[in-house]
């Protein structure tokens, strides 16, 4: 079984502290915490009372911002407190424990707090902000491996102090915690789907819809008031738009046909599960929930090339700010996963020919009398960086043919440059990059495993000026014109079999097959 497959058990009494350290604050009741306050006091005394409480490993945190509430809004705790052990409730759904998180005593704090007392209000504050500082942590675990090819970008397990300053940064601490905002938007889809399609984690798995007519937006009833309690919607007995959604999601997350109207085998997906529908795909929304979990958030400034799905999206300034369709590697020169950082881009850049196509497309044109030169390439005396080019006469044709001879040919920068105008690096041995390219007719197709492993752009322009703050020209004709990025952007090239789309989500075929091992492994960690 996978991590947060099933419903999460609640043990009774088990309720572990949230706090960091027995002397992070002084506890409500103790002598310390005598002659309180009276309640109605301001932020600013709330935020004195904090300064008094808080110790261990959240004072550097604190002490910084000038010990200025994160949860505390008008004397009372915020939306934000009931929102984060929502949140809690469900992280069954990401491989957790929700119990690790103490949701009871969190409420019983935000309870005794709701009054406005100080030393409430501060150790409630004090609490809550080691709870999610533990939870970020956890959730941002990684359990699949990927190549890292610059220290920086492994990941880490951050100290609570410098997660709090990041969430800090949040213009809304409601809508952070509700959007889970430490983490990549891909995750928060693929997360929401697997919450809709599991029973138990999500909604109410015991709860059986009976069969009968197509259940659809405007309708209401009994049948109705069953469909809202089994998707976890708010009692009611009316089919509104946010119960059209949780439908067109579900029958998404089940391969089913998305129509938002609760037919037959829309009702019995949800009463029998899986065998019902035929189709399963818990467990492929599980392994990609972990692949996302790889990514940064939309806060950080990043390029995401899904191989599997043949697209590419880029984030910043805490949300998706483009996508575009790519080419990737065939089967069988495939697109790793590996993540690096873009340091620089080359206009008019050579393209540096394989070997084995060398031998099967250039070497017989050659033979057959069309030269080197009239196909618009050029040979090199080896593959090192002062390599010099040399006559094409020079090499033995009939030995490429055959394969015993293996020349380092580049192709001429031009209109038909298979890199196109510009190439976008990121350092590493296997010669992988980001590039234009002439073949545009490519990015119609369905299918885009076309290439040897570089990534192909449909609209390299685009994806240049987000990346450099402007149009990319040559200043002449000249080849390889290094242009280099001030701050290197990471890009991370990922593989999900399932992802995000309009209705939910978009499952693609295998095509490395690299799902049934991942699975494996996964079920045996």
């Amino acid at each position: 079984m996978l991590a947060g497959q099933g419903a999460p058990v609640r043990r009774a009494g088990r309720l572990v502290s949230v706090l960091l350290l027995a002397s992070a604050v002084v506890l409500p009741g103790t002598a310390a915490a005598q002659s309180d306050p009276p309640a109605g006091a301001s932020t600013n005394a709330v935020a004195q009372t904090i300064r008094n409480q808080v110790g261990g490993r959240l004072k550097d945190f604190y002490r910084t911002r000038g010990y200025w509430p994160l949860w505390i809004v008008d004397e009372k705790p915020g939306p934000q407190a009931r929102a984060l052990i929502d949140v809690i409730e469900t992280v069954g759904v990401d491989g957790l424990d929700p119990d690790r998180y103490s949701p009871d005593r969190l409420r019983r704090l935000i309870d005794e707090a709701e009054g406005g007392n100080l030393r409430a209000l501060a150790y409630l504050e004090v609490a809550l902000s080691g709870t999610l500082a533990d939870l970020i942590r956890d959730m941002r675990d990684p359990h699949i491996d990927i190549r890292y090819l610059e220290k920086s970008l492994e990941p880490t397990r951050d100290k609570p102090d410098a997660i709090l300053r990041r969430v800090a940064l949040a213009k809304s601490m409601l809508d952070y915690v509700r959007t889970l905002g430490w983490m990549s938007p891909l995750y928060m889809q693929l997360r929401e789907a697997l919450l809709i399609a599991d029973p138990g984690v999500s909604g109410t798995a015991d709860v059986d819809v009976p069969a009968g007519p197509l259940l659809k937006p405007g309708m209401s009833g009994e049948r109705v008031m069953l469909l809202r309690t089994r998707l976890g919607l708010p009692e009611g007995d009316q089919y509104d738009a946010a119960l059209a959604t949780r439908v067109r999601r579900f029958q998404a997350s089940r391969g089913l046909p998305v129509d938002g109207i609760a037919g037959g085998q829309t009702i019995a997906a949800l009463n029998g599960g899986a065998a019902a529908s035929g189709v399963d795909r818990r467990d492929l929304l599980r392994l990609n929930l972990e692949r996302a979990r790889l990514l940064p958030d939309a806060w950080t400034r990043h390029i995401v090339v899904d191989a599997a799905g043949a697209r590419l999206w880029y984030y910043g300034g805490g949300a998706e700010q483009g996508t575009m369709r790519v080419v990737v590697g065939t089967p069988e020169t495939q697109t790793p996963m590996m993540a690096g950082m873009v340091r620089y881009a080359t206009l008019n850049p050579y393209w540096n020919v394989p070997v084995d196509l060398v031998r099967k497309r250039i070497a017989p044109k050659v033979l057959a009398g069309t030269s080197l030169e009239r196909q618009g390439y050029e040979a090199l005396s080896d593959w090192t960086n002062e390599a010099e080019v040399i006559r094409s006469s020079a090499i033995d044709w009939q030995g490429v043919a055959a394969g015993t001879v293996e020349p380092r040919v580049r192709e001429l920068p031009g209109r038909g440059n298979s890199m196109g105008s510009v190439k976008f690096m990121f350092p590493n041995d296997l010669g992988i990059y980001l590039h234009d390219t002439p073949q545009k007719n490519l990015f119609a197709r369905l299918d885009r495993h076309f290439s040897n492993g570089c990534v192909r752009l449909e609209d390299a322009g685009r994806l240049g000026r987000w990346l450099f703050g402007k149009t990319l020209k040559p200043e002449s004709s000249k080849p390889e014109q290094h242009i280099p990025l001030m701050e290197p952007v990471p890009v991370y090239l990922m593989y999900f079999t399932a992802s995000p789309a309009n209705e939910g989500v978009r499952y693609v075929a295998d095509p490395y097959g690299r799902d049934a091992p991942a699975l494996q492994h996964l079920a045996s960690s």
